[in-house]
């Protein structure tokens, strides 16, 4: 069993039940989440949600790592970054029958999205059914304006790295 914490730096950590930290994770796509603000699994626990307080909604694959969590091949993989509210996420679940996420925010709505790819579906209280099926066409809520981004990029980036860069006066310049 590992224990996952969100936290205001953008973090989630991952802990033994002894209380050993064993990751630590970064969201590493181009928009930076700000603190943590939601977290939840898929009932396989092989996919984690991380929502946050700017409003991005984080999918990880976890499975491989959780398989054996000592062998450092074994990596957590950010698979895709949205950006679900315009406002804090409080609240996320991922629905595998239908593949769906379900966010809440305090800006008071509850939306759903493509669990795979992000898409967005619509809002509870809409006038029309949700068509679950439909992901051909790309639509957005009236106060998102970026698309899903699902990174491609290898999990050996997305740990945070301090990288110091010294100041150098130029005196031609």
């Amino acid at each position: 069993p590992i224990l996952a914490s969100a936290h205001e730096s953008g973090c989630i950590c991952l802990w033994s039940i002894q209380g050993n930290l064993m990751k630590e994770l970064w969201p590493f796509s181009e928009h930076p989440s700000g603190p943590l603000t939601a977290l939840c699994t898929d009932t396989s626990i092989k996919i984690l949600l991380a929502g946050s307080k700017e409003g991005y909604i984080i999918r990880w694959n976890i499975a491989s790592f959780l398989e054996d969590s000592q062998n450092s091949k074994n990596q957590i993989k950010e698979e895709l970054c949205f950006r679900a509210h315009a406002t804090e996420v409080v609240d996320l679940f991922h629905e595998e029958e239908k593949n769906v996420v379900v966010t809440a925010s305090t800006d008071g709505s509850v939306r759903i999205w493509h669990a795979m790819n992000g898409y967005y579906f619509g809002y509870f209280g809409q006038s029309r059914n949700f068509e679950l099926t439909d992901t051909s066409r790309l639509i957005l809520p009236s106060d998102v304006n970026k698309f899903p981004a699902i990174i491609k990029e290898e999990s050996k980036h997305m740990e945070k790295k301090k990288v110091k860069y010294p100041l150098m006066l130029d005196r031609d310049k």
